[in-house]
């Protein structure tokens, strides 16, 4: 068995030139001493590259932007070397694999001939991945390595490659292949380009610490933004909303979602952001079971290299995403879902400032969401308290003075039946008395209602009939006069409710289908004995009478 190492004649694989190879692994200072040392004479051919060299130095620490940076480094090495073709790969160390690749003199065609670009899992890239050594090779098709470049791949005959390190960790190759004019590239080729890659490994180390301060700038004002926007008061809905939202603009994800447990142990997508219309996410759920489900209920993140493909990822919208990050929005130890952000099929990993950036909005998101539920249950908690204080002053103030005026009218209509003219004085201080009955019957009313949650579903019967006659007034236009006579909470039992609404429901619905309706009164009165249902409106009958009156009794 051939040794991977060796060509089939067991001579090393990189040929002759295994010895200046080994000799070129010193540190990157001694290689620049040696490449000075080389061009000591002005009159010889290599004193013309020197220039160049300093030139291409100066010129990849130019940039800070890190995609420019990269692509200057490239295109710098080949025209160093005097290179047809370059290329960058960037290396994902957890992966253990090429993720991305800048290269240098492929036109358009060629770049649109190439179904796929090679991602280092086999030949000389995944080689370089195992072992990220300097490499020189005088002719590919001799060795072993030389598989997997995709079809319409630039042909590849004397190669050249050269770590870049920064911060001492690989964090990519630079290869150059094809000198101009024929002809492998030599050893001071090798020199020049080593000093380049140190160098470069600098200037990327400035621009990756520049692009993560720009990143984490823009998440913690994204951050900021929905912590001002969720304690303005939004609802619980949009709120949410608001999270998916701004976290899918900041991670470059095609979609946003928020998921919340299910009472079935599952979780469920609740608010969604996409650029086009989010309708078909909502609703989608993760079942009990899912292999994911239990990282996330247990407020783990999962990260997810390509969600059509994974098998932990269950839902049916799965097909159209690839990298994913899933986060838990928990603060205090209080689970309130879970942030997803999955990028589109064939989309760039999430790397691992992305990921920490990510995790850190998701916390602040949490953070906020609970501050602002809690903000939200204060002002209803003031509302209520309101509301209270309302009701009391009614009832001590108004009903009290009322009936007070009712007692002092009724003393008088009795007073004034023994006088002259009594019978007319008397009519009408009956009329004041009990408009005065009205009047308290509806203060009563009112009291109720705002002792009532405005958001919850009345559960008492008295509730319940002005949750009705409140929903007819958005058709009628106004607002039916209702009066309860006697406990009727206490005395009209569930099983006769249902009937009373159904035809308080009929009446109000034929007083809506008559003309001219302008006041409807509703009147439930109950005594131990039974309860009378009276609905009044002041329509114009089939007859063309004035007034129509509806009357529903149940014996209790």
């Amino acid at each position: 068995m051939t040794d991977p190492g060796r060509d089939p004649a067991g001579r090393p694989a990189h040929g002759p030139r295994t010895e200046p190879s080994e000799r070129h692994r010193e540190a990157p200072g001694e290689a620049l001493g040696e490449a000075h040392g080389r061009r000591a004479d002005p009159s010889g051919e290599d004193a013309v590259s020197l220039p160049v060299l300093l030139e291409a130095v100066l010129s990849v620490g130019s940039e800070l932007e890190l995609r420019a940076t990269l692509q200057h480094i490239v295109e710098s090495a080949a025209e160093l070397c005097s290179a047809r073709y370059g290329a960058l790969g960037i290396l994902d160390p957890e992966r253990a694999l090429v993720t991305q690749l800048f290269t240098a003199g492929l036109t358009e065609e060629q770049r649109a001939a190439i179904p796929h670009l090679p991602d280092g899992r086999s030949g000389l890239l995944g080689a370089f991945v195992e072992d990220p050594r300097p490499l020189l090779l005088d002719d590919l098709a001799q060795d072993p390595r030389n598989v997997g470049l995709p079809p319409g791949h630039p042909p590849v005959h004397s190669p050249l490659g050269v770590p870049i390190r920064v911060h001492n960790e690989v964090f990519g190759t630079l290869y150059l292949t094809e000198k101009h004019g024929g002809g492998p590239f030599t050893e001071e080729d090798l020199a020049l380009v080593r000093v380049l890659a140190a160098q470069a490994g600098i200037a990327i180390g400035n621009a990756k610490l520049y692009e993560t301060a720009r990143r984490r700038e823009r998440w913690i004002d994204g951050a900021a933004a929905v912590t001002t926007t969720l304690l303005a008061g939004r609802p619980a809905a949009d709120a949410l909303k608001c999270v998916a939202e701004r976290a899918r603009l900041l991670a470059d994800a095609a979609a946003g979602v928020v998921l919340q447990p299910t009472p079935e142990g599952g979780m469920e997508i609740v608010a969604a952001s996409t650029p086009g219309d989010p309708g078909d996410l909502i609703g989608t759920a993760i079942a009990p079971g899912s292999p994911v489900l239990e990282q996330l209920l247990g407020g783990e993140p999962v990260f997810v290299d390509d969600s059509a493909t994974d098998p932990r990822m269950t839902t049916h919208v799965r097909e159209r995403f690839g990298p994913s990050m899933m986060l838990p929005l928990q603060s205090g130890g209080q689970l309130i879902g879970t942030l997803a952000l999955p990028r589109a099929r064939g989309g760039p990993a999430y790397d691992a400032v992305d990921r920490l950036l990510a995790s850190q909005f998701a916390s602040q998101a949490a953070l906020a969401l609970v501050l602002a539920d809690a903000q939200h249950d204060r002002e209803q908690l003031a509302v209520y308290e309101d509301r209270d204080r309302i009701a009391r002053d009614l009832h001590d103030l108004v009903v009290q003075r009322l009936f007070a005026t009712g007692m002092m009218l009724e003393s008088t209509r009795r007073r004034a039946a023994n006088a002259p003219s009594g019978d007319v004085v008397g009519d009408e201080l009956t009329r004041a008395v009990d408009e005065l009955d009205s009047t308290i019957q509806e203060v009563r009313t009112a009291i109720f209602a705002l002792q009532q949650p405005p958001t919850e579903a009345p559960a008492t019967f008295r509730g319940r009939v002005l949750r009705e006659t409140g929903g007819a007034a958005v058709l009628l236009g106004f607002q039916p006069s209702v009066q309860f006579a006697g406990a009727v909470d206490a005395l009209v039992p569930e099983a006769v409710v249902g009937g009373l609404l159904t035809a308080l429901r009929g009446a109000l619905a034929a007083a809506h289908r008559r003309e001219q309706v302008t006041a409807i009164e509703v009147v439930v009165d109950a005594s131990p004995e039974r309860v009378r249902l009276t609905v009044i409106d002041d329509g114009r009958a089939e007859r063309g009478a004035r007034g129509t009156t509806v009357t529903w009794e149940s014996a209790l």
